[in-house]
C-alpha cells in the first residue's frame, strides 16, 4: 500500500493536505487570466516563473538570483530557485506529460529512472536556505503571509521530491502535514490566495484517483481527498493563481485529459501554448489530446 501512496502529493510545488475548504467556481473562464492575489510585487521573480514556464531554466535562475542579490532577506528568491530545480527534474523524468499522467502506475508510483545528483544538491541547498529565512521571518511575525506562503510552497517541493523523485512515501507524508499547517494559517492571514487552491485542488484529485481501499487508509491518517472538488480548486487557480497559475494550468489540462474532458483541456493548452511559444510540450499535448479524444492514442 505505502508504495502506491508514492504520489499523494504529485507534483505539487505547493502541497497541503485537503483538509481544508474553498469556495470553487463552477468552471475555466478565459476571461479571469488577469486575476491576481495580493503578493507583493516582485518583477524578478515574476519574469523568473514565467521563464521557468517556457522551460529556460537557466534564465529563470538569472532572474531569482538577481532577486535574492537585491532582496537578500526574501526567502521567495530562494525557493523559486529551488523551485526551478524541481522543475527541471520533472522536464526530464517527464513529469509534466500526459504519457505520466494517464498511466496509473506512474502517477499512483512515481519516476522510472534515477534523478539528476547535481540538480538534488542545488534543490536542497536553495530550498533549505529559503526555509531558514522564512523561519526566521515568522519568528518575528507570525502572521506574516510572505513568509507563510515560503514556507508553504518550500516543504511542499520536498514533500514532492520525496514522494516522485525519491520515492520515499513516510517522508513525503511528514512534510505534507507541515505544509498543511503552513498553508491554513497562510489562507487565515491571505484568504484570495489562490496559489493555495492550486494546492489544495492538487491534493484532492491526486487523492480523489486513487483506489477507495487505499483511500480508506489515508483518512485514519487525517488525509482526505475528493477527485471532482480537486478540478474545482484547480479552476480557481488557474483563473486567480498568482505565481503557480501556469502551473495550474498545466495540472489542470492534464487531469482534464484523464477525466475526459478534452474541451478544457483542449482550451488550456492552447492558452499556454500562445502564451509560452518556446516550451514544445504544449503543442505536443494538443496534438495527443486530438488522438485521446478520438480515440485513435494506443493508450486509449
Amino acid at each position: 500500500m505505502i508504495r502506491s501512496l508514492a504520489l499523494l502529493l504529485a507534483i505539487l510545488i505547493c502541497a497541503s493536505a485537503s483538509t481544508m475548504t474553498c469556495k470553487a467556481n463552477s468552471g475555466y473562464n478565459e476571461n479571469s487570466r488577469g486575476a491576481t492575489t495580493s503578493h507583493n510585487l516582485k518583477p524578478q521573480i515574476e519574469h523568473g516563473f514565467s521563464l521557468l514556464y517556457g522551460l529556460k531554466f537557466t534564465e529563470a535562475r538569472v532572474q531569482f538570483a538577481a532577486w535574492q542579490q537585491t532582496n537578500p532577506g526574501d526567502p521567495l528568491g530562494y525557493i523559486a530557485a529551488a523551485a526551478s530545480y524541481l522543475f527541471e527534474e520533472f522536464h526530464q523524468q517527464g513529469v509534466l506529460t500526459s504519457a505520466f499522467f494517464l498511466d496509473d502506475k506512474r502517477f499512483l508510483g512515481g519516476i522510472q529512472g534515477k534523478p539528476d545528483a547535481g540538480l538534488k544538491m542545488r534543490f536542497e541547498e536553495a530550498n533549505l536556505k529559503g526555509k531558514e529565512l522564512a523561519l526566521k521571518q515568522i519568528g518575528a511575525d507570525p502572521e506574516d503571509a510572505d513568509a507563510l506562503f515560503a514556507l508553504t510552497i518550500a516543504n511542499g517541493l520536498q514533500a514532492d521530491y520525496a514522494a516522485i523523485i525519491e520515492k520515499n512515501q513516510i517522508e513525503s507524508l511528514s512534510l505534507t502535514r507541515k505544509a498543511d499547517g503552513y498553508a491554513k494559517r497562510l489562507l487565515a492571514a491571505r484568504p484570495d490566495d489562490a496559489d493555495a487552491s492550486f494546492s489544495l485542488g492538487a491534493t484532492n484529485y491526486i487523492i480523489g484517483c486513487l483506489p477507495a481501499y487505499k483511500r480508506f487508509f489515508l483518512w485514519f491518517g487525517g488525509i482526505h481527498g475528493d477527485r471532482l472538488l480537486g478540478m474545482d480548486q484547480l479552476k480557481i487557480a488557474a483563473e486567480k493563481g498568482h505565481y503557480l497559475k501556469s502551473f495550474a494550468k498545466i495540472f489542470l489540462a492534464l487531469a482534464a485529459m484523464r477525466e475526459k474532458q478534452y474541451e478544457l483541456a483542449r482550451r488550456l493548452l492552447n492558452d499556454l501554448a500562445a502564451q509560452f511559444p518556446e516550451n514544445p510540450l504544449y503543442r505536443t499535448e494538443l496534438s495527443l489530446l486530438e488522438k485521446y479524444s478520438t480515440g485513435t492514442n494506443n493508450g486509449e
